[in-house]
């Protein structure tokens, strides 16, 4: 059997695994998933990741994408009433750093560089001694996302590149987040200042699709956009002195441990400080 550590952590692994993480692959998974044949692998999935179907809207599913991108029932994720909460985006396990000379130090001691995850050195640079939130979401995961915070967002960017898993595994070899084909926005908030939240597909990953990439105001908690098939990432930046994460959040991301959170879930308090 082919597991990812015999993929990513031997010679003959990383030689079958380069046609897995190029996007034709990825497409071409995206297009079975969206066949109406693809029904058909949406109950041994159910089963399989103990998913709880009552809880969504399964009204016109027609392929397993369908199913994948379903919308929880109103009132399942609330978001925290604290005007001033940082809000997680999504679900999934979320772990926070701080940015300390442009290098976020991550997952079981992975390192990766703000300015080629942005590929823009003054926004990158803008967030030095700020904080990194990584949500990790799996594939049991409920795979819709919202904006963590409001304010006028700038046009969205993408980045093509590859799609690598992003558990731990792959962490540990590779600089998975700035590998990835990936999509973000630039957000400007009265109280957090100029953030970003950043998209970034998986294996098998073939779409993440943003509902509005264009400029313009957003709302906190709106819904921005899902991932179609397979594990994905969010990752959100904000400026140094804007925000204090919750110290649980903090104490488990010291200690190498992820926090597991619902979308909606407040992760810290934003305010300002003199930086």
């Amino acid at each position: 059997m082919i597991t990812l550590e015999l993929l990513y952590k031997t010679k003959i692994g990383r030689i079958l695994l380069k046609p897995l993480t190029i996007k034709p692959l990825s497409d071409l998974a995206g297009r079975l998933m969206d066949s109406r044949a693809s029904v058909l692998f949406i109950e041994p999935f159910v089963q399989k990741n103990g998913i709880r179907k009552e809880d969504y809207v399964l009204e016109d599913i027609h392929s397993f994408n369908d199913f994948f991108c379903r919308k929880i029932k109103s009132g399942l994720r609330t978001l925290c009433p604290d005007e001033n909460a940082v809000i997680a985006p999504c679900d999934g396990y979320l772990k926070v750093c701080r940015i300390t000379n442009g290098t976020v130090l991550n997952v079981k001691q992975s390192r990766f560089s703000i300015r080629t995850l942005l590929r823009d050195k003054k926004l990158a640079d803008s967030f030095e001694g700020g904080y990194c939130f990584v949500y990790r979401l799996c594939v049991e995961h409920y795979h819709r996302y919202i904006y963590f915070t409001d304010g006028f967002k700038m046009p969205d960017r993408s980045i093509r590149g590859f799609y690598h898993t992003v558990r731990p595994v792959a962490l540990e070899e590779i600089p998975v987040f700035t590998e990835n084909s990936r999509q973000y926005s630039v957000i400007d908030n009265d109280k957090l200042g100029r953030c970003v939240q950043m998209e970034v597909g998986a294996m098998l990953v073939g779409r993440i699709v943003n509902e509005k990439p264009g400029a313009g105001k957003v709302i906190k908690g709106a819904e921005k956009g899902h991932f179609e098939f397979g594990g994905s990432t969010i990752i959100v930046l904000i400026p140094k002195g804007k925000m204090k994460p919750s110290k649980e959040l903090l104490d488990n991301s010291r200690n190498g441990k992820e926090t597991p959170v619902k979308m909606g879930d407040a992760v810290g308090v934003g305010h300002l400080l003199d930086n």
